[in-house]
């Protein structure tokens, strides 16, 4: 009697067991969004993914990189289902090739542009700006690579506008992206960095260096803008995340960042 009664139990744990797992495996699959965003999103971006995904069913994988490089993978399909450029001509250009959805591109936010110096430079960027990039300790400047990153056209643009180009002209140095020439500076690969609001913002950023705006009108505007690509895998997936990142929170989010957002 009690083996039998044993067996019964085991035979009942079994079957519930499975039950649960039936139960478990019935569950919808969560959806997945890749993301090809502009090394200034790096930080924000990361942020608004992990409070997207908290609320929706459905897991963002963020790359981060030049816009201009992630531009010209786009024209050959890359694996990507939404883009967050740093400017609004590169997502323009995949909309009129035919390359996106729903009517082409959409404005996010608007960049600023910063000048960063390490805790340890001399130079007091809050009270000289731009022009304390001439000065003699300030052997080399790291700004994103013009040719393919909008924020480095952005910062030749400052520099230009602030009379210092020609003095800073030979010190610069490019990373392939605005990220990557903040770490030129952070490293002392650089002495300083013409670099965007939202990573100097940033907790990696935040503690290890001084900044001070750029004047607006020392560049042009920095409209940042994405598109949906017309090979997305989950199509409604990602317009969610378009939509998150358009509403209030997403928005505020953005504006944490230092970022600027349209119609405001």
């Amino acid at each position: 009697m009690v083996k039998r009664f044993v067996a019964a139990s085991a035979a009942a744990a079994l079957l519930a067991a499975a039950g649960c797992r039936q139960s478990i495996d019935r569950r919808p699959p969560r959806a997945r969004v890749r993301v090809a965003a502009a090394a200034d999103l790096n930080a924000a971006m990361g942020d608004l993914v992990a409070r997207f995904s908290g609320s929706h069913a459905v897991d963002v994988e963020a790359s981060y990189g030049s816009s201009g490089t992630f531009y010209a993978q786009l024209l050959n399909e890359a694996p990507f289902d939404v883009f967050f450029s740093a400017d609004l001509e590169y997502p323009r250009q995949l909309a009129a090739r035919g390359l996106t959805l729903d009517g082409g591109e959409f404005q996010y936010a608007v960049g600023r542009l910063v000048v960063w110096v390490p805790n340890s430079s001399s130079v007091d960027v809050g009270r000289t700006g731009l022009k304390g990039l001439a000065a003699a300790s300030i052997a080399h400047v790291s700004i994103a690579n013009p040719d393919h990153a909008p924020y480095g056209r952005a910062a030749v643009a400052a520099l230009r506008s602030a009379g210092v180009y020609d003095a800073v002209q030979s010190k610069l140095v490019f990373g392939e992206n605005v990220a990557q020439a903040l770490q030129f500076a952070q490293s002392g690969a650089a002495d300083a960095a013409v670099v965007a609001l939202s990573l100097a913002l940033a907790p990696a950023a935040r503690d290890r260096g001084r900044y001070a705006e750029i004047p607006l009108d020392q560049y042009p505007p920095i409209d940042q803008g994405g598109t949906i690509l017309k090979w997305a895998a989950d199509v409604e997936a990602a317009r969610a995340l378009r939509a998150y990142v358009l509403s209030a929170d997403g928005r505020a989010v953005l504006r944490q960042y230092g970022f600027f957002v349209p119609n405001e």
